[in-house]
């Protein structure tokens, strides 16, 4: 069976973010899937409503089929429940400009320095859109052009500030097959060198936070890269 690439999106983002990717690998000749995650609010832990919103996007794969997960940004969290979830084979999973998994235990969705930044944003207990957050020229670096911003703002959710105060479990043995890490930007450099000490394939490819958007080419071939070598 042919191994399809499962691009997941961030919860604080949607997924156009990899849909240019998508459309690379897809002529590329790759099978591809990029779930939609729900927006998270709503009662109970989000890690659950992820887990179904993967596995019902994935429901029509013939059973073995195998996968590789990516997963950018906030979404590597999600990682380890997907893998345990998914009754699927997973043969690699790379985590792309990703908050890493605790090594065991469970892991915040956001720290307590993150939290402290965000409690000001919030209004009525509600954070504008993650775009929102940060000065106008850092905004704009991170697109292509005007309408690709525009197309990813609109699907931007406006999260509660609740969200980063839950936690994601870490099922034991989760990484029982190959990781690897891919590095955009600067501020996950930490992440990548844990990557690093974790024994894991780790590239970078410089650019910003979502330069899936502005070199879909180049993202696409790293990740193929990546899930190959890692196998």
């Amino acid at each position: 069976m042919r191994t399809h690439v499962v691009l997941v999106h961030s919860p604080l983002v949607g997924p156009l973010t990899w849909r240019p990717v998508a459309a690379w690998l897809a002529a590329a000749g790759h099978p591809v899937r990029v779930p939609a995650l729900p927006p998270p609010v709503g009662d109970g832990p989000y890690w659950q409503k992820a887990v179904r919103a993967v596995r019902d996007g994935l429901g029509d794969l013939a059973p073995g089929t195998p996968v590789v997960l990516v997963a950018h940004s906030n979404a590597g969290l999600y990682v380890p429940v997907l893998r345990a979830a998914l009754q699927l084979p997973v043969t690699a999973s790379v985590f792309v400009d990703a908050s890493l998994p605790a090594r065991s235990g469970a892991t915040p969705v956001g720290t307590a320095r993150m939290r402290e930044l965000l409690r000001p944003m919030a209004v009525d207990g509600v954070l504008p859109r993650w775009s929102d957050w940060w000065a106008e020229s850092e905004v704009a670096a991170l697109f292509p052009d005007a309408e690709t911003r525009r197309a990813v703002a609109g699907e931007q959710p406006r999260l509660p500030l609740a969200y980063f105060e839950q936690e994601v479990p870490v099922p034991a043995g989760w990484d029982d097959h190959p990781c690897a890490y891919v590095r955009f930007s600067g501020g996950y450099e930490e992440a990548a060198r844990e990557a690093q000490a974790r024994g894991w394939r780790v590239e970078v490819l410089s650019g910003g936070h979502l330069q899936q958007l502005v070199d879909p080419a180049g993202v696409g071939r790293l990740i193929l890269e990546c899930a190959e070598r890692a196998a």
